[in-house]
């Protein structure tokens, strides 16, 4: 039997997305660490946050992501959410400021998340 993505949701400023989380290891960890409200640290079109109890497992370090993933950083044990250029970009995809496990992937539209880059605090919780 196929075992369903795990789905969360995700809340900043007046935007509400769903993803949908790997079956990894470290996607499985962030699950059971929801539900999170944290400060927003924005980098490019980047949102990141500290997440804690998050053992992260290193099965998909990359540098490369794509819009709309969702990724854990283990070394500042934090999440990030992509959803436009950062920085190190080159071209129109994101990149990491440095390897990161992706575990998960927006449903619909990332680029939303343009829309509130002012916002002080975002909350993800399990869906």
């Amino acid at each position: 039997m196929t075992q369903l993505p795990k789905r969360i949701r995700i809340t900043v400023g007046g935007v509400r997305l769903e993803a949908e989380l790997k079956g990894t290891k470290t996607a499985a960890a962030v699950y059971a660490a929801l539900p999170v409200q944290a400060p927003i640290n924005v980098w490019g079109e980047e949102f990141y946050f500290k997440i804690s109890g998050v053992t992260d497992y290193r099965e998909t370090a990359t540098n490369k992501v794509q819009v709309g993933d969702i990724a854990y950083w283990g070394a500042g044990q934090v999440l990030a959410i992509f959803f436009g250029r950062t920085p190190m970009s080159m071209g129109s995809d994101p990149v990491p400021a440095d390897r990161v496990n992706v575990v998960g992937r927006i449903v619909g539209d990332a680029t939303q998340l343009r829309r509130v880059m002012e916002a002080a605090t975002i909350t993800v919780e399990q869906g």
